[in-house]
């Protein structure tokens, strides 16, 4: 059973710094990439940031020069690293893995509260 956890929200004031962690358990082979989304509430879900298994990396404009991604040699943990963060940061983050191991897959964690606010 396939399975991926978020970890390390919570309440941050703003200009704070968070790193959400998201682990892979279960029978995930080939990653093609991993990718973290976030949705505020009456949003839609928007991705923030993905990197593939070359360690190219990508990020929405609104976080640039403020949010790394980075993951594990193993590609069973994926970390985003949250730096000067603002209020309109303040969604539900979820971790996403794209596999192709005889069919493509995609996997999605439960998500993870980030709160930016006095």
């Amino acid at each position: 059973q396939v399975e991926l956890v978020e970890s390390g929200g919570g309440l941050v004031q703003p200009g704070g710094s968070l790193r959400l962690s998201c682990a892979a358990s279960g029978p995930i082979y080939r990653v093609n990439s991993m990718a973290w989304y976030r949705q505020a509430p009456r949003k839609e879900r928007e991705l923030v940031a993905t990197i593939n298994s070359d360690f190219n990396k990508m990020y929405a404009d609104s976080v640039k020069g403020r949010f790394t991604i980075s993951r594990d040699n193993a590609n069973k943990t994926v970390y985003l690293q949250m730096n000067s963060l603002k209020p309109e940061d303040t969604a539900v983050y979820y971790c996403n893995v794209k596999t192709y191991y005889i069919t493509r897959n995609e996997y999605w964690g439960q998500g993870t509260q980030v709160t930016v606010s006095t």
